[in-house]
C-alpha cells in the first residue's frame, strides 16, 4: 500500500525541475566556494567519524607525559593524526612557550567557524529556493494544459499537467523543509559539538604543557623606602626683605 502511494507521487519530470533547478539556483546565488564548503560538510557528516575528545586525549597522553618528564625543550611534537593539535604541539615545541599553541588553536578555530558558516548559509539558501522552484515547476506544468479545457484534451494531458503542477509544489516544500533545512541545522549542531569537545582537549593540553615549560626566576624584591612624614621635615628659613626693613627705619 505504501509502495503504491509512493509510486503514485513519483514523477521524474517534476523531480528534475525542482531538484535540478534548486541546485542550479543555489550554485548561482552562493557561488562555487560556498557550494563546495557545503558539499565538504555533507561528506564529513556521512563519511567522517565523529570527533571524540576522549580518543584524542588518549592519543596525546604519551606526548603529555614526555612534556612533564623531559620538559618542552627535549620533547618531540606529537603525531596524533589530528592536524590542528599536531600543528599546535609542533609550534609549542619550536617556540617553547604557550603563545604559538594558542595562536595555532585560534587559527584553526576561525577556519572551522568560517567553513561551517558558509555551509550553513548555502543550505539555508537551498531551503529557501526549493519552494520557489516548486512554484516555477507548477507554472511550467500549467503551460502544458491543452487548449479548450478538459473536454478537448486527449490522452489525459489535462490530468497529467495538473498532477505535475501539484507534485512540483509538493516536491519543493518537501525538499526545502525536510532535506535542506534539517541539513543546515545538523551541520551547525555537529560543528558546535565538535568545537566544545576540541576546546576541552585544548584546555587540558594547555594546562599539562604549562607544567613542562621552563620557569623564569622571579626578580629580587628591592626594599621600599618609607616616605618621611610632613611634620618631620624642617621648614626652610625665611629671608627678610631688605627693602621692607629700610622703609620701616625711615618711618621710625
Amino acid at each position: 500500500m505504501l509502495a503504491r502511494s509512493l509510486a503514485d507521487i513519483a514523477d521524474p519530470g517534476a523531480a528534475l525541475i525542482v531538484v535540478g533547478g534548486t541546485l542550479l539556483a543555489t550554485l548561482l546565488r552562493c557561488g562555487i566556494g560556498d557550494t563546495g564548503a557545503a558539499l565538504v560538510s555533507l561528506r564529513r557528516l556521512v563519511l567522517r567519524r565523529r570527533f571524540s575528545a576522549a580518543r584524542l586525549r588518549a592519543q596525546l597522553a604519551g606526548h603529555v607525559q614526555d612534556l612533564q618528564r623531559d620538559g618542552v625543550i627535549r620533547s618531540q611534537a606529537s603525531e596524533s593524526g589530528d592536524a590542528e593539535f599536531d600543528e599546535a604541539t609542533r609550534a609549542l615545541v619550536a617556540a617553547r612557550s604557550l603563545g604559538p599553541l594558542r595562536s595555532a588553536h585560534l587559527a584553526h578555530k576561525r577556519r572551522r567557524t568560517e567553513r561551517t558558516m558558509r555551509a550553513v548559509r548555502t543550505f539555508n539558501q537551498a531551503a529557501d529556493l526549493s519552494p520557489v522552484l516548486g512554484l516555477a515547476g507548477t507554472l511550467v506544468s500549467l503551460t502544458q494544459l491543452p487548449q479548450g479545457g478538459a473536454a478537448s484534451s486527449a490522452g489525459g494531458d489535462f490530468t497529467g499537467a495538473i498532477s505535475m503542477a501539484v507534485l512540483t509544489t509538493l516536491y519543493g516544500l518537501l525538499l526545502g523543509n525536510m532535506v535542506f533545512a534539517p541539513l543546515s541545522r545538523l551541520v551547525a549542531r555537529r560543528a558546535a559539538q565538535e568545537e566544545r569537545a576540541r576546546q576541552s582537549v585544548y584546555d587540558w593540553l594547555e594546562q599539562q604543557a604549562a607544567l613542562g615549560l621552563p620557569r623564569m626566576p622571579l626578580p629580587e624584591a628591592r626594599p621600599v623606602q618609607r616616605a618621611r612624614p610632613a611634620a618631620e621635615v624642617a621648614p626652610a628659613p625665611v629671608k627678610a626683605d631688605a627693602g621692607a626693613d629700610k622703609a620701616a627705619g625711615e618711618d621710625a
